[in-house]
């Protein structure tokens, strides 16, 4: 079934949408746009592109000023650079379409897989990710650390992707409002998604050497990813009861604690108990503090998940009960 066999759109709103983060790429918006425009066209569905100017201080924003395209452009301007992460979901929030493709601005994912993913897509999916396959960047500062980082990704996560990193991707809307990124969270849109109960596919698409501009990324980054993957796993494992993995984490702390007091205890009535024996009920008091502390965390966690799902209720459910369209 093609695409414009499956298009519904209601009230002269698109069906497709294209979100497009952009910063400091003014050598990329035209041939940008100018390749959206002929795929799109071949689609044969309403359609719109979101590009997102993220802080661009090298002529970008005045690049996409002087873009022509009617009524299917849409263009945001960040007040300042948020990262990549906040440009997309900054797209995502304002896009309209029943189905939502995000590529970069650099022109490395090329348009033209963009009917493949929406094919695979139309197979059942909420989301279709990008494996850049044959990469076109250097192996030992991208594709060596990409590939490493898959590896861990899928290990840690349990979603075996080979390719988190690509932001070529395409989402019904009823998965996206299921996403909300911050940090560097677009990495890690499909273990993300799978958290929600989301379903998943990966398909080979090209990937084309930078022509104009330069990468914004490198291994500086690696730290933030590493803090923002922790975060997914400790949410993957502990969304659902997070008071319940404090808890976890706090018994050891007054385990420890129990046994420092009670040592101590026991050598109160010694003559001369020592420098250690005298340190043990300073060591009971610290490790007592430790794991009342992830005992108070883990009620407040609690109570904070119960009021978040009270008010989910009272807005109507959760997004995950939503069909697909």
């Amino acid at each position: 079934m093609t695409l414009a066999a499956t298009a519904r759109p209601e009230g002269g709103q698109p069906y497709l949408s294209f979100v497009v983060p952009l910063h400091d790429e003014a050598g990329n918006v035209g041939p940008l746009w100018s390749e959206l425009r002929a795929v799109a066209a071949g689609l044969g569905v309403p359609w719109e592109a979101v590009l997102v100017d993220d802080g661009s201080a090298d002529g970008t924003r005045e690049e996409l000023r002087a873009l022509s395209g009617g009524a299917e452009l849409r263009v945001l301007h960040l007040a300042r650079r948020y990262g990549q992460s906040a440009a997309l979901q900054a797209g995502f929030d304002a896009a309209r379409g029943e189905i939502v493709v995000s590529l970069d601005g650099d022109l490395q994912n090329d348009p033209a897989d963009v009917p493949r993913l929406l094919a695979e897509l139309g197979r059942g999916f909420d989301v279709v990710c990008g494996w850049r396959r044959r990469r076109r960047d250097a192996w030992l500062g991208r594709r060596l650390p990409s590939a490493l980082a898959n590896r861990l990704i899928g290990a840690l996560t349990g979603v075996r992707l080979h390719d988190h990193g690509c932001t070529l991707r395409a989402y019904r809307r009823g998965a996206l409002r299921r996403l909300r990124l911050y940090g560097d969270m677009h990495r890690f849109v499909a273990p993300w998604l799978a958290i929600a109960g989301a379903s998943w596919s990966e398909i080979e698409v090209s990937h084309r050497g930078r022509r104009r501009g330069r990468s914004k990324y490198g291994l500086s980054r690696a730290w933030k990813v590493s803090f923002d993957l922790v975060a997914l796993v400790a949410l993957q494992r502990f969304g659902a009861r997070p008071g319940g993995g404090l808890a976890r984490a706090a018994f050891p702390f007054l385990l420890f604690s129990a046994a420092c007091l009670a040592a101590g205890a026991a050598h109160l009535g010694q003559s001369a108990p020592g420098p250690v024996p005298m340190m043990l009920p300073a060591a009971g008091f610290l490790f007592g503090f430790a794991g009342a502390h992830l005992l108070l965390l883990a009620v407040l966690a609690e109570l904070a998940l119960r009021w978040a799902s009270r008010d989910e209720q009272a807005v109507g459910g959760s997004y995950a009960a939503e069909a697909p369209p």
